[in-house]
């Protein structure tokens, strides 16, 4: 009966939020599909002196570039100053640690309109308390939408430590999707090395590579601090919720694991390819010196008989012409043999 009062109470997302930075926000009850909620039923949940159902939290989930939304939060929740500190931080490494009872994470996530681009990654900001979940972001990232996707559809989440792990989950898939298609892309060019056809791009195996790495380093939680996490959580995380959240981590992991993998084979690529090249270069070079090397008598003899001076031998001769051009061929053709000899070799 208290849920279905609760329920009651909570009304329906409308635009009007969109003026205070609300992007959209949820009121979860145990064991039940989550409902949209205004602005107004966020600041009625969270100034209340308590739960009306136990186990009940909220999802806010904030656009970080709209000029209310801090002044909003600094009014109406509690947050951590590392949190507000994160918004205006840059691009740098995933983060998750604890911050007294609160969790602070700073998770990173390739846009929503996803490009192979190194600049296409964007970050979030998330502040995760026993009753509230709070994130920012600047731009629609695809794991975050994904999350909003399976609030919509009513899957039941019993926590905001839920929501975190199937974030890290919808994260790891998001990873894994570019691995995939990262993948089509490299098998072609590797089935052309292989044919020993250099019409694969260096460039573009050297932004792929850049992508992936970047992607790696960006994505992967700091290790250290997530089993700080791990051995001494808040005290309202439950022992199923942190295994959830292991969970998600080790996914998370083999999808970093995976992503390595490919970087690794992008660069065996690039060194076959610089290989392949070399070894072109190194063939056209061979010719031009073997052709150079073929024409040296016929120059040398022919600057020698046409210095316009006296005695120049065989002038007079009627087989003169026969007698130098024959030596010639012969050491040409002895020149011929001894370097593609040395070339088989």
């Amino acid at each position: 009966m208290a849920a279905q009062t609760t329920r009651e109470n909570v009304d329906s997302a409308s635009d009007s939020d969109q003026g205070e930075g609300l992007i959209w926000g949820y009121h979860f009850v145990p064991n039940e599909p989550a409902r949209e909620i205004t602005s107004q039923s966020a600041i009625d949940f969270l100034t209340a002196p308590g739960p009306d159902v136990p186990g009940e939290f909220l999802w806010l989930h904030f656009s970080s570039s709209h000029a209310a939304s801090e002044p909003w939060l600094r009014r109406y929740v509690t947050l951590p100053d590392a949190f507000y500190e994160s918004l205006h931080a840059g691009v740098g490494s995933t983060r998750l640690k604890q911050d007294a009872d609160s969790l602070l994470a700073h998770i990173h996530d390739v846009l929503f309109d996803f490009t192979f681009e190194a600049s296409a990654v964007a970050s979030t900001s998330l502040c995760i308390t026993s009753r509230l979940l709070v994130s920012a972001h600047i731009r629609p990232l695809r794991s975050v939408d994904k999350l909003r996707a399976a609030v919509q559809a009513g899957q039941v989440f019993r926590s905001p430590i839920e929501l975190l792990s199937h974030l890290l989950r919808d994260q790891a898939s998001v990873l894994v999707d570019i691995v995939r298609r990262s993948t089509t892309r490299v098998d072609p060019m590797e089935d052309q090395l292989l044919a020993k056809r250099v019409s694969v791009s260096r460039s573009e195996l050297g932004s792929l590579r850049r992508m992936l790495v970047r992607l790696q380093r960006l994505l992967a939680p700091e290790p250290a601090a997530f089993f700080r996490l791990l051995d001494r959580p808040p005290d309202w995380i439950t022992q199923e919720q942190l295994r959830n959240l292991q969970q998600a981590a080790e996914k998370f992991s083999n999808a970093i694991s995976d992503t390595a993998a490919l970087v690794e084979r992008v660069k065996q690529l690039q060194e076959e390819l610089a290989a392949v090249v070399n070894e072109q270069t190194n063939r056209t070079l061979f010719v031009l010196t073997l052709v150079t090397v073929l024409a040296l008598p016929i120059n040398l003899v022919a600057g020698l008989f046409g210095m316009n001076v006296g005695g120049i031998p065989l002038a007079q001769h009627p087989y003169g012409f026969f007698l130098v051009v024959a030596p010639l061929l012969v050491l040409t053709a002895f020149l011929a043999y001894w370097g593609l000899a040395r070339r088989r070799d």
